[in-house]
């Protein structure tokens, strides 16, 4: 079989029908690329180009209230600053990860309805200019271009509102939750609506909303179903009209929820979190007819590669059998992973990844 393009890989998965090899793709933290290019990459090289995965762009609006974003303090290890979803917090300067969230400036229904009335879908929260330089080289290049929509639990209550307190306004405030939802969503489409009548077109839609921790989720299915899954289907059903396939970040153990989010449009689920309960030749079995896979190759392993290089082993090859498959690790690569290391995990994956 020839080579095909990054877009011919990805398309063809999400079909359920195989390819010249599985697509290959990750997401290293600032400090792993920072350790890859002293270790030999060089500077002025994206790592992608570099390791040989497979190429995606990604288009973004801004759907926030737009809050003034200050740093407010620097140090030799963090800094810490506000931003535009109003939010205090401390990011590391020297490992990634997530920040520290600090403070929030939506804390109930009367703040949240200040926000809101900030949040409006204006020209002006797309950045033109980078579509009109970057999105013809993305299609001559063979890129899969991906639309990320910003909304549901998992971003309102890191990037709004705070875990505790979105979890107890399930409980207590669900019409002030499914506002949250409603609005964030609606904002996102308009703009995106927006992107298309000027004729740039993503081949998926892709959401990050993180529903689960070890061996179990976060809430319950009947608060999934009676609060979330209106405003998934919403988000689904409008990629899938615009042609697109749909894509769920999802971390932690969310198999409860797999059956609903077969049924409401959901085409592949990231990251298949190994540690948390998520085994992926399992899911293959059960869903793999119905549902595609990204990821599920245990990254607690990168800490022992030969470790690592036997579960892709097990692994990779059960989950590309007819299609449906992305590998990549099940969360990002962390900066303790080496140049070589992580060379030999795209060899290997291109290798046990490959239908020919």
């Amino acid at each position: 079989m020839t080579e095909m393009t990054s877009h011919e890989r990805f398309k063809r998965m999400f079909e359920h029908r195989e390819a010249d090899r599985v697509p290959i793709t990750d997401h290293p933290w600032d400090g792993t690329i920072r350790r890859w290019r002293r270790e030999g990459m060089g500077e002025g090289t994206a790592w992608e180009d570099y390791f040989g995965t497979d190429k995606v762009a990604g288009i973004g609006a801004d759907n926030s209230p737009r809050y003034p974003v200050k740093v407010l303090e620097e140090t030799d290890e963090y800094t810490v600053e506000t931003t535009a979803f109003g939010i205090k917090m401390r990011n590391w300067r020297h490992s990634g990860g997530v920040p520290e969230f600090l403070d929030y400036t939506i804390t109930d229904p009367d703040s949240w309805a200040e926000a809101k009335k900030r949040m409006r879908p204006d020209r002006d929260r797309i950045d033109w200019d980078f579509l009109s330089e970057n999105y013809p080289k993305w299609r001559e290049e063979g890129a899969w271009v991906t639309a990320l929509l910003w909304f549901g639990y998992d971003i309102t209550h890191s990037w709004a509102i705070g875990m505790r307190r979105m979890l107890e306004a399930m409980a207590l405030r669900p019409e002030w939750v499914t506002d949250m939802f409603e609005h964030f969503l609606e904002v996102e489409i308009e703009l995106f609506e927006m992107i298309l009548d000027e004729g740039y077109e993503f081949d998926e839609v892709f959401w990050y909303d993180d529903m689960g921790y070890k061996g179990t989720t976060f809430f319950s299915l009947d608060m999934y179903r009676n609060l979330l899954r209106p405003y998934h289907r919403r988000a689904a059903d409008w990629a899938h009209s615009k042609g697109a396939k749909v894509r769920l970040h999802s971390c932690g153990c969310v198999r409860p929820f797999i059956p609903d989010l077969i049924d409401v449009g959901v085409d592949m689920l990231n990251p298949i979190e190994v540690k948390a309960g998520m085994e992926p030749t399992e899911l293959k079995a059960e869903f793999g007819d119905r549902l595609g896979f990204h990821g599920g190759l245990n990254a607690v392993y990168f800490e022992k590669p030969e470790k690592l290089w036997d579960e892709m082993r097990r692994v990779v090859p059960v989950m590309k059998e007819g299609g449906g498959y992305l590998a990549s690790s099940d969360h990002s690569v962390p900066d303790n992973v080496s140049h070589d290391e992580f060379a030999e995990f795209v060899r290997l994956a291109k290798e046990l990844g490959s239908y020919e």
